[in-house]
């Protein structure tokens, strides 16, 4: 197994390890996987370097924004599969589940306190960071957040990228170096670690482990818990990294070779399907690049030179999987490289180009041939039978259509009092709704509907301004979508 790269490590208090401690506790947030993950590879690494038995948390809370049935459903799928895959490993799994708001305060300091040293994750969105950040004062020992995101780690790219194009340069001119730094697809194979056969009494009476039932996310259990029951869970969608794999195998032995011609017609539904696994953590990037590497029989040599950003042929490999990993590596890590160096802003009006902002406030007051409620909208009752299909989708399986979500935006934008309220009814309609939305990618998407890395497109419109412009109507010359509009009617 190979160290994990030191770039990828950040030491976030600055207590000491405590060498005489019970175990090394690894806090598993947003990387909620057994395998291909830096995190846990280098709590195995401090246990076997100690060697102390190793403890993994994976926790819920019920109160974190937008909770609900839907996505307490899929983490609750990826806990028990953690569960199953740690039986017979040299590890005590913990799954914490919260029953009440603030049931899970003062845990993390417990833990602490008979720890050698904690590891985490290391995210850059949603109320991940806040939260790393008021446990960095309450544990005694060291803390240590990890990076495994993405292919590029975060601290590696210094500035903000304002085009795909730039970044796209910027990753092809490392990429031979980040592909020597994988994760381990397991880390716990072959280790031999000392095993903690439980843990405290005191700890687990007042923070009960979650029971097997709980973990199986049953109607009963969630119906239980203080958070919202709409909306529910999608119907045939399970989250973990075992449905998870399942989707990519499936993805890349029967869509994946007309992804490149079919990916934007919704009636084929070439699509790959693991946003929401890339999301829960319940896959990673390395995995899915690795897979694809392996099934084009594709090596180190075949980079091409010089690195010039282009969006095909700098891999050398079939155009299918270009285009994929221009979305997988280059859009999604572009979102990922917002959130890290804008932390307080991101997912503000205020980030915006300032072309686009310019452009935006100008046309605010525009007419607008169409004005509708939130109400209106949320319930897809607006006269665009296409944008009333893509609503629907969204919230009856927890997606958009990829490309359908660029139109769903756009159309909120002309369809708004303004450019402000319509970012805000993007962010609550995809965060409220969307099994991969609250992530960097999800807001990449919103932002790019205003402006976010793209640039002006005369001549000016109304409403628009030079912000590119989409309308239903060439959308639906360009694109198959008999199938999706009857599947999808309200």
């Amino acid at each position: 197994m190979n160290p994990t790269p030191d770039l990828r490590i950040v030491s976030v208090n600055a207590a000491p390890v405590q060498a005489d401690g019970d175990y090394v506790l690894y806090w598993m947030t947003a990387f909620r996987r057994t395998g291909w993950n830096f995190s846990l590879q280098r709590a195995v690494e401090w246990a076997a370097k100690l060697q102390k038995p190793l403890v993994v948390l994976e926790a819920i809370r019920c109160d974190y924004p937008h909770a609900c049935d839907r996505f307490h459903a899929a983490i609750l799928d990826g806990m028990n599969d953690n569960r199953k895959a740690f039986e017979g490993k040299p590890v005590l799994y913990y799954p914490f589940v919260e029953e009440r708001a603030g049931q899970g305060k003062g845990l993390i300091a417990a833990l602490s306190i008979c720890a050698c040293v904690v590891v985490t994750d290391a995210y850059p969105c949603f109320f991940l960071p806040k939260m790393l950040q008021a446990a960095a004062s309450q544990c005694r020992v060291k803390l240590e957040s990890v990076d495994s995101n993405g292919l590029a780690p975060l601290r590696d790219v210094d500035r903000v990228f304002t085009t795909a194009h730039s970044f796209r340069r910027f990753l092809q001119k490392r990429m031979i170096r980040y592909l020597q730094d994988f994760p381990d697809p397991d880390p716990l194979f072959g280790v031999s670690l000392p095993v903690l056969p439980a843990l405290p009494e005191d700890i687990l009476m007042k923070w009960p482990a979650a029971s097997p039932d709980t973990l199986a996310a049953i109607p009963q259990i969630l119906k239980s818990l203080p958070i919202s029951h709409y909306p529910g869970p999608v119907s045939g969608f399970s989250g973990g990294q075992t449905a998870g794999g399942q989707v990519l195998r499936a993805f890349l032995s029967q869509d994946f070779m007309s992804y490149n011609d079919l990916r934007n017609h919704p009636d084929a539904n070439a699509t790959s399907g693991l946003g929401p696994y890339l999301h829960f953590g319940h896959i990673s990037s390395h995995q899915v690049v690795s897979e694809i590497l392996k099934m084009e029989n594709w090596t180190l040599d075949r980079l091409k030179d010089p690195s010039l950003g282009h969006r095909t042929g700098w891999w050398q490999l079939s155009a299918s999987a270009e285009a994929f990993f221009d979305q997988v590596i280059t859009w999604r890590e572009l979102g990922f490289n917002m959130c890290f160096q804008k932390p307080d802003d991101y997912d503000q009006f205020s980030s915006l180009p300032g072309w686009a902002q310019k452009e935006l406030n100008q046309h605010a007051s525009d007419p607008r041939p169409y004005l509708y409620s939130a109400e209106t909208l949320e319930n897809a009752t607006t006269h665009d039978p296409l944008w009333n299909a893509a609503q629907t989708q969204l919230v009856r399986e927890g997606r958009l259509h990829n490309y359908l979500r660029m139109l769903w935006g756009k159309k909120i934008l002309e369809w708004s009092p303004g450019p402000r309220e319509a970012l805000h009814t993007m962010i609550r309609l995809n965060n409220t709704y969307a099994l991969d939305g609250r992530d960097p990618n999800a807001y990449s998407g919103i932002f790019w509907v205003l402006g976010r890395y793209d640039r002006p497109w005369g001549p000016a419109r109304p409403i628009f301004g030079k912000i590119r412009y989409m309308s239903s109507e060439n959308t639906r010359r360009k694109l198959k979508l008999k199938a999706y509009l009857q599947k999808y009617r309200p």
